[in-house]
């Protein structure tokens, strides 16, 4: 029977990540004002000017939360500079402009909130010397911000199927200023696209997704470099994030809900056929692809959860061998009320029933991520319902991308 949790499964909240100053260095004031900083420097006597050159940045690190509304100057003393970088990984790198004899350089850029900045600058004194700075800061904390729910887990072992996913909990107007923050690789290398949706709840949701099913083995990190990025209306980000997860044995299953059966492959071998059930007329088991979600050795299933009342209405008690396959309700769990019909009859509310000892065995073999696919039924399942993903075209797919 479809089945709704009342919680989603196999997710956490991504918490904000607190964001501390890198090479915690003092940093020089300038004649605008600020604290002394000795910072991470290199400096040079400077016989002409009969002082000790450096290169001076304000804000300095010792500084208290610096406010979006400041500019980020960088001054050599008794010499120029040859390079400036001002940059941090969610809001990406300052821009600024030079003074005429490059003594001073002024960002342009606004700073976002919340975020961590760090000022690599190089020159040389008026007597040829070389000069070096490096330091950091960071921003006062955003009043509004973002974050995104995300999977799989940091460490997990996934099946061929599993997409990456993110989950915001604020609307986000502003796509492609995110999505440029978000970046998956792989080893092996694969094609992969992010494609944009609504979740169920409404909520803007972003997948990646390979244009075939990863390879058993490949070793995929995802970069989330949201901290300041301006998700459109003043709402910032504020995550950093690293997530290492590795690709398990390509298990995959197809229902046949003419033959009644599932057919379960491990590694491209088969392993068994088993009868089944799947869901009635008005019912019908979604057709395509889903996603294995979670497992559960037992569950208690009633109609009441996903809304179904009057004559069709049940409670089945306690269930077992429970692989969910939608946020909707649909598993593929132990139904021994239907002992003798499995392979005869399709008697369910969208369930995919098997007797208690094949679903055991089925309940053993899946994993989180392996795809489950359902062949001659109707209506197939949409691409939020879980994992959809693999039932949109490959160009298709790469449209609900908000890049370019």
């Amino acid at each position: 029977m479809r089945q709704r949790l009342t919680s989603r499964l196999g997710r956490r909240i991504a918490q904000p990540l607190a964001l501390t100053t890198v090479a915690a260095v003092a940093l020089a004031a300038c004649s605008t004002g600020g604290k002394a900083d000795s910072g991470s420097d290199t400096a040079a006597d400077d016989g002409k000017n009969g002082g000790t050159a450096a290169i001076v940045v304000t804000p300095g690190a010792d500084s208290e939360k610096v406010p979006v509304g400041r500019k980020v100057t960088v001054r050599a003393q008794g010499g120029s500079l040859t390079s400036v970088e001002v940059s941090s990984p969610g809001p990406g790198r300052l821009s600024g402009t030079w003074s005429k004899d490059k003594s001073v350089w002024t960002s342009t850029t606004p700073l976002a909130p919340g975020a961590t900045y760090t000022v690599r600058a190089k020159g040389e004194t008026s007597g040829g010397s070389a000069l070096d700075k490096t330091g950091a800061f960071t921003t006062e904390a955003a009043k509004n911000t973002f974050v995104g729910e995300y999977y799989p887990d940091k460490g997990a072992k996934v099946g061929v199927a599993m997409p990456v996913s993110i989950t915001f909990n604020k609307p986000v107007q502003d796509k492609a200023a995110v999505e440029r923050k978000l970046k998956v690789t792989a080893s092996p290398a694969v094609e992969g696209a992010w494609s944009w949706m609504k979740d169920r709840d409404g909520k803007d949701r972003i997948d990646y997704r390979p244009q075939k099913y990863w390879k058993t083995g490949t070793a995929v990190t995802l970069r989330m470099d949201l901290a300041g990025v301006d998700a459109g209306g003043g709402v910032y980000g504020t995550q950093q994030r690293v997530v290492n997860f590795t690709i398990g044995d390509a298990v995959t299953s197809t229902v046949d809900t003419k033959k009644k059966t599932i057919s379960v492959a491990k590694n491209g071998k088969t392993l068994r056929t088993l009868k089944v059930s799947t869901g009635k007329e008005g019912f019908e088991t979604w057709n395509g692809t889903m996603v294995v979600l979670s497992k559960v050795p037992s569950i208690r299933m009633t109609s009441s959860s996903v809304g179904i009342f009057g004559p069709e209405a049940y409670d089945l008690g306690a269930v077992k061998w429970d692989v969910q396959l939608t946020p909707s309700g649909t598993y593929a769990h132990a139904a021994p009320w239907n002992e003798g019909k499995f392979g005869v009859v399709n008697g369910s509310h969208g369930c995919i029933g098997m007797s208690t000892s094949d679903a055991k065995w089925f309940y053993d073999q899946v994993h989180l991520g392996d795809p489950v696919t359902v062949v001659n039924s109707v209506d197939t399942v949409a691409t939020n319902n879980g994992y959809g993903d693999w039932n949109v075209g490959w160009e298709t797919w790469k449209q609900g991308s908000s890049l370019d």
